[in-house]
């Protein structure tokens, strides 16, 4: 199992936002957590990246713990949040190189990686640019491409389609299905689950803090009819 949440609960300070939490993410698959603004989706990510503790349970990633073996922990997951974060003073192969070094990944063969990507996104033209050239979708395909360069069992996707055009969703989605075909795993965050129906093979809903319901996505409409009615 690549995700383990186990009875998570937590939040801000005193604030508790999440109330026992409880779900997992296979090998390969790809898991829609859906919810509401104010839901938990937000904090359930920043608890599993590591940004916040559990007040009580437990996160695992392949059977490893964040507060046992942080360094391990945090090399299986590749992180792509809702808003882009670039650093101004780098350009975007910069961007490219730091990952390479961050994730010890072999130089030439994440290259290679990577200049797929930058033609797929059209951006391989814009090696020498710096982030305040760049729109909202480039900087989300940027940080799409750093995540994809990487080997990482599990992929953590924050609302992934908020500034992307429809061609570079539908690269997006088949870059991620291909990609489950090697086992990768996927856990993305998502309003609603119109756009994942085709690619997700689970989905995991919050509702106040809370699992209200989990299961295929075949089963959605039925076990969460009044977020159905809105696909």
């Amino acid at each position: 199992m690549a995700l383990e949440v186990e009875h998570v609960s937590g939040g801000y300070g005193h604030l508790t936002v999440l109330d026992d939490i409880t779900f997992t993410v296979g090998n390969g698959e790809l898991t829609a957590l859906v919810g509401l603004n104010g839901s938990g989706k937000s904090t359930t990510i920043n608890h599993i990246i590591g940004l916040l503790a559990p007040k009580k349970g437990s996160i695992k990633i392949d059977g490893i713990e964040l507060q046992k073996d942080p360094i391990n922990y945090k090399a299986k997951i590749a992180y792509i949040p809702e808003q882009p974060v670039l650093y101004e003073e780098m350009t975007l192969r910069e961007h490219i190189d730091v990952t390479i070094h961050s994730y010890h990944l072999d130089a030439k063969e994440a290259w290679e990686r990577a200049d797929e990507l930058l033609k797929i996104f059209r951006l391989d033209n814009k090696l020498e640019w710096f982030p305040v050239h760049f729109s909202k979708g480039m900087r989300q395909k940027v940080m799409i491409i750093m995540a994809f360069i990487t080997d990482a069992p599990l992929f953590i996707i924050d609302e992934p389609f908020l500034g992307l055009d429809v061609v570079a969703v539908k690269d997006l989605l088949e870059i991620i299905d291909a990609r489950k075909q090697t086992g990768t795993s996927f856990l993305m965050t998502t309003h609603v689950l119109n756009t994942l129906k085709e690619h997700a093979d689970q989905f995991v809903y919050l509702k106040d803090g809370q699992v209200a319901a989990s299961g295929t996505v075949q089963e959605f409409g039925q076990l969460v009819p009044e977020m159905a009615s809105e696909e």
